[in-house]
């Protein structure tokens, strides 16, 4: 192919980026590509206006009357620091991504890696003509490109913002140690899984959504599992919550939830970040709580932490994890789908560049065909889960935590310097979380009469 069009204006390829595109591209495919690219800045300028909205919303020095003795002018100063800090960071790095890949549909560049990581495999020996090796060696580049790409933001991000706001605990070498264990945990569990998918394509035959999502859900369940046990050990050392008051308010909130709690964690998060957090996790009648050593260290006493884990507690109690999981695997079902109806649609792989049709290639494809859905799909979980958080604000309330909850969010607002006065545009979009003088102002309302066994709000 000598030349391609973007926005209607024909770009001239010679030399070695005209070899970039290896399949012919009719006029209908280079639409396909126009409007891809189109749709791509598109949602660029439109993030990027919420995005300033956002930043305008930082720059304001006035408390919101409802946080007035409630956080100190200090602590808000801090946190709108730190956020404007890390939105000047978010402004560049958004900017490099959008050129980034508007570069990678533009000159065609996967068709072109897709190529070389056929020739790197003839290099050292191995037949390039077998998908699954040439998927992997794919991928591989992939992988290491995107890190080598984002190393300098996420460098800049914890060794100079989370660092100068007091964040950051983790040296050089620790940060290196973890990216090189996601890396071997990448090169030890991607290749089956990668596999399997390619079989499963290429054997799926009539039944492919079914047998691919039920690959997905089997995966999503072992990984659900096994990540606790053997892979988040790898990074954080976990011990036993000691015994104590504690330990005990815990325990008795559980058992009068019926809640079947078997273990009790504090995991070492202040070896990295000085962030805070609390989860629980397991299936059936084996269920776990883990406490970030930083959560105990910053609430005022154990109710706030009791109180933070009644929230927890009412994510349990109505169903809410259960909610989310079963919704995402019906999306997923629909997406394979949609998948299985263009994975062999010749004109669309030649609107990429690609004369032939690999299923990674298939699959990353359909992955900017439905870009616009996900957009909407985004917006949508965001609104069901800020929904399941005023939920379980008032589950916690229901228990008699109310002020330690009102205590507890505080507190958590202050030492993790979060946002106090967001856009209400920026929040509705972006936040899976109400800000904070939502779910305080919630929490203030008189108690309603709710059958919380028959509550579910979508």
């Amino acid at each position: 192919m000598a030349s391609f069009t973007f926005g209607g204006h024909p770009l001239p390829l010679d030399g070695p980026v005209g070899a970039i595109a290896g399949a012919e591209v009719t006029a209908e495919g280079e639409a396909v590509m126009d409007f891809f690219e189109g749709f791509m800045i598109v949602m660029y300028f439109f993030e990027t206006y919420l995005d300033l909205r956002q930043h305008a919303a930082h720059k304001q020095p006035i408390l919101p009357k409802t946080l007035e003795g409630v956080i100190s002018q200090e602590k808000f100063e801090k946190a709108r620091a730190y956020s404007l800090d890390k939105s000047h960071l978010h402004f560049l790095h958004e900017f490099v991504t959008v050129v980034m890949n508007s570069a990678i549909l533009l000159f065609r560049i996967l068709p072109w890696f897709w190529k070389k990581s056929g020739s790197f495999l003839v290099l050292v020996g191995l037949d390039a003509e077998n998908e699954i090796l040439h998927t992997l060696a794919f991928l591989g580049g992939v992988m290491l490109w995107s890190k080598i790409t984002n190393l300098p933001f996420s460098l800049y991000s914890t060794f100079v913002i989370e660092t100068r706001h007091g964040f950051n605990k983790q040296t050089v070498w620790l940060y290196f140690r973890d990216m090189i264990k996601g890396m071997f945990l990448a090169v030890i569990l991607g290749p089956p899984i990668v596999s399997a998918i390619i079989i499963i394509v290429q054997k799926g035959g009539p039944y492919l959504t079914i047998y691919l999502w039920g690959f997905m859900l089997v995966l999503s369940l072992v990984m659900m599992t096994i990540y606790p046990i053997l892979i988040a050990p790898l990074f954080n050392k976990f011990t036993p919550l000691p015994e104590g008051e504690l330990k005990e308010k815990i325990e008795n909130l559980a058992s009068s939830q019926k809640f079947p709690l078997k273990k009790l964690y504090v995991v070492d998060g202040s070896t990295r970040s000085s962030h805070s957090n609390a989860y629980m996790y397991g299936f059936f009648k084996n269920k776990r709580i883990v406490l970030y050593d930083t959560l105990i260290q910053q609430c005022k006493n154990n109710e706030e932490i009791v109180a933070v884990i009644a929230h927890e507690l009412g994510h349990w109690k109505l169903n809410h994890t259960m909610y989310s999981f079963i919704t995402l695997q019906l999306l997923t079902f629909l997406l394979f789908g949609g998948y299985t109806l263009v994975r062999n649609s010749t004109d669309l792989f030649r609107s990429f560049g690609f004369d032939t049709q690999p299923v990674i290639i298939g699959l990353i494809i359909f992955k900017y065909t439905v870009i616009p859905i996900q957009h909407l799909i985004n917006f949508g979980f965001n609104l069901v889960t800020r929904s399941f958080e005023f939920q379980a604000d008032a589950f916690g309330k229901k228990l008699g935590y109310s002020s330690a909850l009102r205590a507890g969010l505080v507190t958590l607002q202050e030492v993790n310097l979060s946002t106090m006065n967001p856009d209400p545009w920026y929040s509705a979009y972006h936040y899976s979380h109400p800000p904070l003088v939502e779910r305080l102002a919630a929490l203030d309302e008189p108690d309603k009469n709710v059958d919380w066994p028959k509550l579910l709000v979508y």
